[in-house]
Formats: structure tokens, sequence, C-alpha cells
């Protein structure tokens, strides 16, 4: 590998992994997911949000956000309840289901590191997952790093 080839790496990596998680969740029953939900999904999975919230997070425009949670509400991932401090705004919550699908990712995501780990042997592994925390943690430092899709 040459100087300047790890980001081209790190995304196909990326993509790889999110692409056989998305043929498992498929053959699981979970074959209307789309990889920008698993943005919503992952923000959601710490906390209830508005359609704002989403929109900020993900870099989109309300409309679009709301776009978005009505798409997985009739898929049955997300509903809406009442903001407890703001009548005007509705909460964004996962459903069973949507922390079903979550839970399923998770699995597959250990399972690929497992493997991972497998092929290039533990102690490999445990320090490259060290040196790429150490390096986003430095980065988080300098500038404000989300996991949201490049649209």
């Amino acid at each position: 590998m040459t100087a300047g080839d790890l980001p081209g790496l790190l995304a196909l990596t990326f993509r790889a992994l999110m692409d056989e998680i998305h043929e498992h969740l498929a053959a699981e029953g979970f074959d209307d997911v789309r990889p920008a939900h698993g943005f919503v999904f992952h923000f959601l999975s710490h906390r209830p949000a508005t359609a704002v919230e989403l929109g900020e997070h993900l870099g989109i425009t309300k409309q679009a956000a709301v776009q978005l949670v009505d798409e997985l509400i009739t898929r049955g991932y997300v509903e809406r309840r009442p903001h407890p401090t703001d009548r005007r705004s509705r909460l964004v919550v996962l459903t069973p289901r949507g922390r079903q699908c979550i839970d399923r990712v998770v699995a597959h995501s250990r399972a690929a590191e497992e493997r991972w780990a497998h092929l290039i042997g533990a102690d490999d592994f445990a320090r490259m997952h060290r040196g790429l925390s150490a390096f986003a943690d430095d980065m988080a430092r300098h500038r404000r790093v989300t996991v949201r899709p490049v649209w």
C-alpha cells in the first residue's frame, strides 16, 4: 500500500461490510431497509429525537427528515410520540421492529469483526482497532465528527 491509499481502503471496507450486512438483513425479513435508514437507527438508538434534530444530524432539511421518518413509520421501524415538554414537537422513537433490526445489525457486525480478527490475528485486529479509535478521537478534538451519509 502506498501513502494516501488508506482513506480509499477504509471506504471500500466500510462499503463491503454494509453491503454484506444488508444482504443478511434482507434474508431475515428486513429487505426494506436502505443504508440511509441505518444512520437514523444509529442516532435514535441513543435517544428519541425530533425531525429537526434528525435533519441536523443527517445534514438534510427538516422536510427531507420528515419524509424519511414517514417512510420508516410506514415500514414499522419508528413511530411518533408526543414530546414531554414541547407540545408543538413530536419525538421519533424506535419501535420493537426497529430495535430488532438494530440488534441484527449488531450481531452481523460482531460476526464480521470476528472473521476479520481470525483473518489477521486477534492481536493485529486489537492493534488496528486501537489505532483507528485513537485517530477518530483525535479528529473529533479538532472538528465535529458524526456518522452520517454523504449525500
